[in-house]
């Protein structure tokens, strides 16, 4: 029914597939930032808390009876150290992203989104009737004149913290035009959250942003937590209409109390270690910076390669030395990347010559 599709897609070098890859591989490819999914102390931690419990499943949606003191835990530590004033924990980033924006648009409203924005809030927009406006990536500039001209009841402003493929910061001077228009401001910090500010928290860290009721933060626990699932968070009027009105919440079952108390262990792990962690992220950002004479803003490193051919090629000689690597192509990408994360966990040697193979052979 669908082979003259899966046929063209495998021509153009874009057909996709699930790989088990061996576990002696050296992982260049992953979002685990800090190298949590490998800490046997914090999986012995979690295992050991969750058998003590009468129940290991929620059992139901967070809205009949699947809401957990292991949720509440977590959402009330993620606001504090975050400065919210509240929070919910979702199934993944994905349905967290659907969540707001789903939500948090109304006929009448406009969302304003960065053209670099992850898939799952571009999915989310053909859900709304809402008007659309994509600006240029990071141009605190074009945002502004399109806030100026905007006859919307209610803007929302919906950003990266690192986006996940170019690897940039989110420019700052978005944050202000966003406060000075009063616009919701959505903050996705999946790839900046455990990787940058002071406390490893991600941008608004990074920039010492004073929290402000328009400000709402999105992050996963799949990354830099080794863990599972997505969090939202906000004030307390904004959790409050999230949870009566968004259908990732309201409608699927609550998050996984394993995942949940996994990503809480692994939240305590990072605030006690973070000057150990910070100092391992910047050994790794100097390492790349020496090798390939790039600055890297987390541990994203982006290499525009010339057509898929090319980095299918590259990624298949890397596995030849058992190097993995992250070959993205269109329509992920507009141009197909080598993507290496720069994550700890890796012997400092094995990093070094693994980043050395992969510069011979661009």
């Amino acid at each position: 029914m669908y082979s003259s599709e899966i046929k063209a897609l495998k021509k153009s070098e874009r057909f996709r597939e699930r790989i088990i890859y061996e576990d002696t591989v050296i992982d260049l490819a992953s979002n685990d930032y800090l190298g949590l999914s490998h800490n046997k102390d914090i999986l012995e931690e979690t295992t050991k808390e969750l058998l003590e419990l009468d129940s290991h499943a929620p059992k139901a949606s967070m809205l009949v009876n699947g809401y957990h003191k292991i949720h509440q835990n977590f959402e009330r530590a993620l606001c504090e150290i975050n400065d919210f004033e509240d929070g919910v924990v979702l199934g993944s980033g994905f349905s967290a992203n659907i969540a707001m924006i789903e939500s948090l648009l109304r006929r009448g409203d406009e969302l304003f989104i960065d053209e670099k924005y992850h898939a799952s809030g571009i999915l989310a927009t053909k859900l709304i009737d809402a008007k659309i406006t994509f600006f240029s990536h990071n141009s605190a500039g074009e945002l502004e004149q399109l806030l100026k001209i905007s006859q919307a009841k209610r803007k929302v402003v919906a950003v990266e913290g690192i986006y996940s493929m170019d690897a940039d910061l989110l420019n700052p001077k978005i944050v202000e035009i966003a406060n000075a228009f009063n616009a919701l401001l959505i903050v996705d910090e999946a790839h900046s959250s455990g990787v940058v500010g002071k406390n490893l928290m991600g941008v608004f860290d990074l920039y010492n942003i004073k929290i402000k009721p328009n400000h709402i933060k999105m992050g996963t626990l799949g990354k830099a937590y080794g863990s599972f699932g997505g969090y939202i968070l906000a004030s307390k009027h904004i959790i409050e209409y999230l949870v009566n009105r968004a259908k990732p919440i309201i409608y699927a079952t609550a998050p996984s109390l394993f995942d949940t108390l996994l990503a809480h262990k692994s939240l305590e792990f990072i605030l006690k270690n973070r000057d150990e962690l910070k100092e391992e992220i910047t050994k790794r950002q100097n390492i790349v910076k020496d090798i390939f004479d790039l600055k890297i803003d987390g541990l994203i490193l982006p290499i525009v390669i010339e057509n898929n051919s090319k980095v299918m090629s590259i990624k298949e000689k890397l596995l030849e030395k058992n190097i993995l690597i992250g070959a993205i192509r269109q329509p992920t990408v507009t141009k197909p990347i080598v993507r290496l994360i720069a994550r700890l966990g890796i012997e400092e040697s094995l990093f070094i010559n693994s980043l050395r193979s992969v510069k011979c052979l661009m």
